[in-house]
């Protein structure tokens, strides 16, 4: 082997082009400068912010390598000079290159949804959610010829009304495209023949392969005739039969395969919608057709946590497949299909695939193609378990909020009961609580009998509107009334007007959903809908990230035929874009000082965090957090058998860079989950950004104390 030296130095040169073929015309003319590679895309593609691209409708990535940076971007530079761009750009920041080429390399999954949500198949089984699929994947010509050849092929996917979006290695002549073809229907398994055919004579016509990449297989090896011709073909046949002539080495390949549209992945799945809980506005209704949205990109096989990213925890911890995203939606997948897991929801083989998976929804955000997989694990575990006897953990924290409205009453004996080892270890095997796990403090005020108390006294009347609507979620009411009590303060020295007193009794249905009891979640989100009396268009301001995720999706995914579940998700708003939005003058308090700690995975995945970090930028709070999953999220683990993985995890980003923050950093956990996780494994105590904020606000009446703001520790040492 001739091994080649990686260069450890990298620059990326982005050209932008007028369109795909442009694109493909000025790759070749590159490649006498010694790229790394010189990868191609079109705007159809792109589903991330347009400001990190340069201007045009299609881009060339020009990877360029040199001994030192100064010698990679001179390389780079002299590229750029050389490209007959619209517009172009030279990367040299390792953070702005990933960013980038995480546009180019979830290409793979975004191509497999057409963006208007169509598809050829319209209105046909295969066609919900505009899905294409592979099938005509990694084609190549000479390099030279690629212009040419994607303007011929653009034109036989019209004639066929089909619709693709070719990307790849430009540089190589090799081509990627997933395409909306109807595998279900006949008359779309015709169509699939049929281009197929007349895409293998174009391919040869330009001089190509017609795989460049990954191999024949059997998808197109019935159509290596007219690539080789059939005297050729009968050769590979006639050596094969001497070497091979028992056929026990891979048979079907290459020689005497099976038909291109035989064996299709969805024959075997159920031909009509399969009764479901979920609404999933995203597949037509189809849970079906959110399954097949995996495609095996296999982005949920990182090894490695990337920055900000969440997906996929459960397969970094144990590095199982099926512990992975792809892993599961294909254990979904042959449980639709009945072959090979023949018991359907009652499947055991699933059931312990989707045990591990911590319903962080990191996958919602991070996959390219959208796979949900808390949603679906919450599904089946709702038809696994219907009528039948469930975990204890499912009893005892999937129906929470129920236990500790009974509990808080009794919080200060209920405290010293569970401080007391043989008790505590007792009602931890009952509960199926992980026996490592400490049972949390419940608190002797709750924040809601805070908040009514504090109303009593009529001095926190602000103003005569109707006040700002704070969500009293069960985490915050029992477990942390201190975060609500700062949020309360905060939230009337910017807003000047008064917080509203809680609803008693409303829940989002969080822990039921997460255990999958479906029915319950409905009916307590139903309870929800009634009580809560919200003007239209009037924000909703959830302090836990868990709870606001659930409102914004699980609600109305439930629920989808109450108009009241949509409108109340778009009023969810999270602590900090609520200041943002409805509070766009208020100066914060200035700490001046670095952060370290935990960005929730479900806030990553559903809300956003740009508002908390522009909100921390203007408190003077330095650093990242952490991404990634704490580990412990929600029931996840506190359950009994999953205290090794949820250990994992933390250690992955998590507890690495809380042992690495600065001396007297502040430690930032919007979650419930992630600042127990913290204190349980590090013994650190994270606060929600609220509690920081309202301690360095002053008392009224006095100026701020020195220090206000400061963790306990620095005020100690100050």
């Amino acid at each position: 082997m001739r091994l080649v030296e990686a260069p450890p130095a990298r620059a990326l040169a982005v050209l932008g082009y007028a369109d795909e073929s442009a694109a493909a015309e000025a790759a070749p003319g590159l490649l006498p400068y010694g790229p790394l590679t010189v990868e191609g895309m079109a705007a159809d593609l792109v589903r991330r912010p347009a400001g990190l691209l340069p201007r045009g409708a299609a881009w060339l990535f020009v990877e360029t390598g040199g001994a030192t940076p100064a010698e990679a971007r001179a390389h780079a530079e002299r590229v750029l000079r050389a490209a007959d761009a619209v517009d172009g750009a030279v990367v040299t920041d390792p953070a702005g290159q990933r960013a980038l080429w995480r546009i180019r390399e979830d290409a793979a999954g975004t191509a497999t949804r057409m963006p208007d949500e169509g598809g050829t198949s319209r209105g046909s089984a295969a066609g919900r959610g505009g899905e294409a699929w592979p099938g005509w994947e990694d084609c190549a010509v000479p390099p030279a010829r690629l212009g040419a050849y994607l303007r011929d092929f653009r034109a036989l996917l019209a004639e066929h009304g089909l619709r693709g979006t070719p990307y790849g290695h430009f540089g190589d002549g090799c081509i990627h495209v997933r395409i909306d073809f109807d595998l279900i229907t006949e008359a779309g398994v015709a169509r699939f023949r049929r281009f197929s055919e007349e895409t293998a004579d174009l391919v040869v016509a330009h001089g190509g392969s017609l795989s460049g990449e990954h191999g024949d297989g059997q998808a197109r090896a019935e159509l290596l005739p007219r690539m080789y011709g059939d005297e050729l073909v009968a050769l590979f046949g006639r050596f094969k039969d001497l070497w091979d002539p028992d056929g026990g080495l891979n048979p079907g390949m290459l020689v005497r395969p099976a038909r291109l549209d035989e064996n299709l992945r969805f024959a075997v799945l159920p031909k009509g919608p399969v009764d479901v809980e979920f609404g999933y506005p995203q597949d037509g209704g189809d849970f079906a057709g959110a399954v097949r949205r995996c495609v095996g990109v296999a982005k949920c096989r990182t090894t490695e946590a990337s920055g900000a990213g969440v997906m996929c925890p459960s397969f970094r911890a144990t590095g199982e497949e099926a512990h992975s995203t792809r892993g599961r939606a294909r254990l979904l997948h042959e449980m639709l299909a009945g072959e090979v897991i023949t018991d359907g929801w009652r499947s055991t083989e699933v059931r312990d695939a989707l045990d591990l998976c911590l319903s962080c929804k990191g996958c919602r955000s991070d996959c390219p193609v959208g796979v949900d997989m808390a949603t679906y694990k919450a599904e089946f575990l709702h038809h696994h378990y219907r009528g039948r006897l469930r975990p204890a953990a499912h009893y005892a924290m999937g129906r929470l909020p129920q236990w500790l409205r009974l509990a808080a009453p009794f919080a200060r004996p209920l405290n010293a009961l569970a401080r007391l080892r043989p008790l505590a270890a007792l009602a931890k095997r009952l509960a199926g609580i992980a026996p490592e796990r400490t049972i949390p403090v419940l608190a002797t005020e709750a924040y809601s009998r805070w908040l009514r108390s504090r109303q009593g006294t009529g001095t926190h009347v602000l103003s005569t509107d109707r006040g700002v609507a704070l969500w009293a979620d069960t985490f915050t009411e029992h477990l942390s009334p201190q975060v609500g009590r700062a949020a309360v303060r905060v939230l009337e020295e910017a807003t000047g007007r008064s917080v509203l007193p809680p609803v008693p009794g409303l829940c989002c249905g969080l822990t039921y959903v997460s255990t999958g009891q479906l029915d319950a979640a409905r009916r307590v989100m139903r309870r929800t809908l009634d009580r809560l009396d919200l003007f239209p268009g009037e924000p909703l301001v959830v302090l836990e990230p868990s709870c606001a995720a659930t409102l914004r999706t699980d609600l109305p995914e439930l629920l989808p035929g109450d108009p009241r579940a949509a409108e109340l998700a778009s009023s969810v708003r999270t602590f900090a874009q609520y200041l943002e939005e409805y509070a766009p003058d208020w100066t914060p308090p200035r700490l001046d000082r670095p952060a370290a700690g935990q960005t929730h995975c479900h806030q990553h995945a559903v809300l956003g965090d740009a508002a908390e970090r522009r909100l921390r930028e203007r408190m003077g709070l330095t650093g990242e957090l952490s991404g990634g999953c704490c580990g412990l999220a929600g029931n996840f683990g506190f359950e009994k058998g999953h205290w090794e993985v949820s250990v994992a995890c933390a250690e992955e980003q998590l507890l690495p860079a809380v042992r690495e923050s600065e001396p007297g950093a502040e430690l930032l956990a919007d979650g419930f989950s992630c600042r127990t996780q913290l204190d349980q494994l590090a013994g650190r105590r994270a606060r929600h950004l609220a509690e920081v904020i309202a301690e360095a606000l002053p008392v009224a009446g006095r100026p701020p104390v020195p220090g206000a703001g400061l963790s306990p520790g620095r005020r100690r040492r100050r």
